[in-house]
């Protein structure tokens, strides 16, 4: 009797010491890590969802980039943060994928975490150098199964968006290539641009400026319908790939016991900026759209990001691509 009423009280007060933090947060700069470099897509989602809730928690979201290994590094770092509200981790599918490509994680891409929620999910892009010789995307595929020796794909590291769609892609062709890795798809565009590169598939948010101003050839998008932003270019589904489909869902967490009230607050500011029309208008702009409220919660994120383990988790095994 002793011990549950010892119980109780130590459950009282954490939860007291937790509303307390809450009432006063945020009282001090947040910092919201990146797992990849500046520039890319995902650090593009992040500043867009940052400054929005900065605005709404009244207090400033700068953004840390911290790129390699797939993102895993990143992740490492904001797991072992402080759980007090003033780190935050946004990342891509990757979070979900790396339990299967590494043999070993230094944190639980589920446990060492308290979800916030679902951001956006982004639809990708089959990208060439501007003058790459196909001119579709059944040109694409017949020229780099004639010149798979010579042909190479770019993506930002093992495990990222960019590898996994390349991943799918040279499965689908039927094809083996030499890739190249990036500690970020920021900088694999930037060779991508200057010829470096023959392709990649990356998410509209890095890609739809580059499309529309000629600079890069683009061969279709990875959803099943055509993306609005981009309305002339096909989807991969509907011509020379049936059935390929892949996209890059985002999510925000914290460093696992982060009190409740304080991801509860985090929460609420999250689902503001997707409201946020300024937010609502750049993601259109970029080929996307923030996800229905109800999806930016931390049980919908937690129910995802599971669901999403068990499904890449045997595709990535068949595949054989793991990283030690």
């Amino acid at each position: 009797m002793k011990l549950k009423m010892l119980c109780a009280v130590a459950c009282l007060a954490a939860f007291g010491s937790g509303l307390a933090q809450a009432q006063n947060y945020p009282n001090k700069t947040i910092t919201m890590i990146v797992p990849f470099a500046a520039g890319g897509p995902t650090d593009t989602v992040a500043r867009l969802v940052a400054q929005s809730m900065g605005t709404t928690l009244k207090q400033q979201i700068i953004i840390e980039n911290v790129g390699g290994a797939g993102g895993t590094i990143g992740a490492a770092r904001a797991a072992k943060a402080a759980p007090d509200g003033y780190t935050l981790f946004l990342h891509h599918i990757g979070q979900s994928t790396a339990p299967a490509l590494y043999r070993k994680l230094p944190y639980d891409a589920i446990t060492s975490f308290e979800p916030i929620g679902l951001i956006t999910d982004v639809p990708m892009t089959v990208v060439a150098r501007g003058n790459f010789p196909a001119k579709d995307m059944k040109e694409l595929i017949t020229y780099v199964k004639a010149n798979k020796d010579k042909v190479t794909y770019a993506h930002a590291g093992l495990g990222s968006a960019s590898h996994l769609c390349g991943m799918l892609l040279q499965t689908a062709m039927g094809v083996e290539l030499t890739t190249v890795p990036y500690k970020g798809t920021g900088p694999a565009m930037n060779d991508l641009l200057g010829g470096q590169v023959d392709f990649m598939c990356d998410q509209t948010t890095n890609t739809t400026s580059q499309i529309k101003s000629g600079k890069i050839k683009a061969y279709g998008v990875t959803t099943k319908t055509v993306v609005p932003s981009l309305p002339n270019l096909p989807t991969l589904a509907s011509g020379a790939l049936p059935n390929f489909e892949v996209g890059v869902w985002h999510g925000l967490y914290a460093p696992k016991g982060t009190p409740k009230p304080v991801v509860d607050a985090l929460a609420n500011a999250l689902r503001a900026s997707l409201r946020d029309p300024n937010v609502i208008k750049r993601f259109s702009d970029l080929g996307t759209e923030p996800v229905p409220t109800n999806q930016a919660t931390p049980e919908a994120l937690r129910t995802h990001l599971k669901q999403q383990i068990d499904l890449w988790g045997p595709i990535i095994k068949k595949a054989g691509a793991f990283a030690d």
